[in-house]
């Protein structure tokens, strides 16, 4: 079993922590309505346990879920039957011809992926430029610096039914990465079962993500909202069209 959405904190990021891609999605979905992509494959980077799979199907759309956690994928394809999901890295799945890709939730600043090296995302932009149509859309969200002071650490608790959550985040200045740790517990029976995982981020400026991009060929927008749905602090939107 990988250290990084393990059973529990599967369960419980589905179940007590699903806003993100419920908010997301409408915004999403209206930017491709704006760009006439009205139907096709969306390729869901970093899927999760399909909710946003969930509401692109909804939407006549055909979806390819990718994730690196087996727990996720398989609440995705109990939520999800219609759509294709695949345990594998972001960094390496092929990407088949689509009609837009998505990255939903920070997934690209995740280094809990080994495959997740600087290198490597500026493959992965040229992956999703060679896959997409011709007008296709490339929409993903970002963390950047900025969420925590230098020197101070944040912590939160958040409960729901049988299960709570801990989270300790610090954001290291030098480095340009977050770390954060997360301590669970989840009510199974008469007890509560404790998971321990450490997630590190690698954050990212938004100049230096568009500058990829267009490197690559896309026509580049950024934002801090999808839609009417504004992101948390520190995280930013990009809007990648490849040219007709």
């Amino acid at each position: 079993m990988k250290d990084w959405y393990k059973e529990d904190l599967a369960y419980i990021h589905d179940v007590g922590f699903s806003d993100y891609a419920l908010k997301s999605a409408p915004g999403i979905l209206a930017i491709l309505a704006q760009n006439q992509i009205r139907q096709g494959l969306i390729v869901d980077l970093g899927c999760g346990s399909g909710l946003s799979a969930q509401q692109f199907t909804k939407a006549h759309y055909r979806v390819l879920g990718v994730d690196i956690s087996e727990p996720l994928i398989d609440i995705a394809r109990t939520r999800v039957p219609e759509a294709e999901f695949q345990v594998e890295s972001l960094f390496k799945a092929d990407i088949p011809p689509c009609s837009a890709v998505t990255a939903i939730g920070e997934c690209l600043n995740y280094l809990f992926d080994p495959d997740n090296e600087r290198s490597t995302l500026a493959s992965l932009f040229h992956r999703v430029y060679g896959a997409l149509m011709a007008g296709g859309m490339f929409i993903f969200d970002i963390a950047e610096p900025g969420q925590i002071r230098q020197g101070t650490k944040t912590k939160s608790f958040t409960e729901g039914e049988g299960w709570v959550v801990l989270v300790e985040k610090e954001e290291h200045q030098e480095h340009q990465t977050l770390t954060r740790r997360i301590i669970t517990f989840r009510k199974l029976g008469e007890s509560y079962r404790r998971d321990d995982e450490v997630h590190h981020l690698r954050l990212y400026q938004a100049a230096d993500i568009a500058r990829e991009l267009y490197q690559v060929g896309f026509q580049v927008q950024v934002m801090r909202s999808y839609g009417h749905y504004n992101l948390p602090k520190a995280h930013l939107v990009f809007i990648a069209r490849k040219p007709t």
